[in-house]
């Protein structure tokens, strides 16, 4: 999972940011602890939540990863216009 992320971050530049827990570690496991509290279950591992919310409980390919977030960080006005499809 964090090949992935990693590749897709570099890809898209710097309007992302990541953190990684690593939960055999104490604060990584604090923190799997918060987040599995939020979430009201155990989190899953491995897992991508962006913005506090789960949104991959499994690893994504490069692709899909990729086309999630560059829909999260391009603008509305962007995505809207004669040139837009549908």
């Amino acid at each position: 999972m964090t090949r992935v992320v990693e590749a897709v971050v570099q890809e898209l530049g710097e309007s992302l940011s990541y953190e990684k827990i690593i939960t055999k570690e104490p604060e990584g496991a604090a923190r799997y602890r918060t987040i599995s509290m939020e979430l009201g279950r155990p989190a899953p591992v491995p897992a991508i939540l962006i913005e506090g919310k789960l949104i991959f409980d499994s690893t994504p390919g490069q692709e899909e990863l990729k086309a999630y977030l560059a829909h999260l960080i391009t603008p509305a006005d962007e995505t809207v216009g004669p040139h837009a499809s549908g």
